[in-house]
């Protein structure tokens, strides 16, 4: 989850330097797909909680694709925060499975899962195909407007990557997931108690109803901000120009127009 705050804080990083003549774009572009590109280190993780650091890395990468595109596509923060939202569903359910199973991380616990524990089973499934991003879960959805927002920035390799990169984290989750309903269990799977199993149940049922009324969260966000409500200093016909900002310290004219935070202004 601090993972969340990171993205958001990137986020409104971005934001603010929109119209910078720093190159941040490309940078943050670059930044993303190595991000993403820590798929293969949970391909050959034994260990499901390491496993889901990994996943949690890669599902960083597709997330940094919203600031990429922040200025050149409607769809960049509804995306980002519809895409967060399924992820920390999916997240939750899925971590949900491993502290209802008092800890057992390695992925031979897992195997039997389907007949000793199926309803735990199908919650970590859902979580996991909602991560690769399959319908009608929360992933997809939100990896389908991250995509879409980021071919319309001009930036269709990353998206492409993006898609390549979602396709193999279907084998690593399926190391998990398979051995749980075609294999016998080797053990009994004792549980820790209806507390956490109530909550896993919860958060599996919330990545499904992400995806399915992603259309009218979509619309929702797109009234979001990142950044709270500002004033720009800029000449206006109907706003007289303040002399002086007691929050930014800027004095007008400005060769280009800036936003500030300032709401009081004082003359000089």
């Amino acid at each position: 989850m601090p993972k969340i705050g990171g993205v958001i804080a990137v986020a409104r990083l971005s934001a603010v330097l929109l119209d910078s003549p720093v190159g941040w774009r490309p940078v943050l572009a670059l930044v993303a797909a190595a991000t993403d590109a820590g798929q293969p280190r949970a391909l050959w993780q034994d260990d499901v909680r390491r496993m889901l650091g990994w996943s949690a890395v890669s599902q960083t990468g597709y997330a940094l694709m919203a600031p990429v595109a922040l200025g050149r596509s409607d769809l960049a923060i509804p995306s980002l925060l519809l895409f967060l939202a399924a992820y920390a569903a999916a997240n939750l359910a899925a971590f949900g499975v491993v502290v209802e199973l008092r800890g057992r991380t390695a992925i031979g616990d897992y195997a039997g899962l389907g007949k000793a524990r199926p309803w735990l089973l199908v919650s970590l499934t859902v979580a996991f195909l909602s991560m690769v991003g399959i319908p009608p879960l929360g992933g997809f959805a939100g990896k389908l407007a991250l995509f879409a927002a980021t071919i319309d920035a001009g930036y269709a390799w990353l998206a492409l990557l993006a898609v390549v990169n979602s396709v193999a984290s279907l084998f690593y989750y399926a190391r998990v997931i398979g051995p749980g309903y075609f294999e016998p269990a080797a053990a009994p799977v004792p549980v820790l108690g209806s507390a956490a199993a109530v909550a896993t149940g919860v958060a599996a049922a919330a990545t499904v109803l992400v995806g399915i009324a992603a259309e009218p969260l979509l619309d929702a966000f797109t009234t979001a901000q990142l950044l709270p409500k500002t004033v720009m200093l800029a000449r206006s016909p109907s706003t007289p120009t303040p002399t002086w900002c007691r929050a930014c310290r800027q004095r007008p004219p400005i060769a280009s127009p800036r936003w500030c935070s300032g709401r009081d202004f004082d003359a000089l």
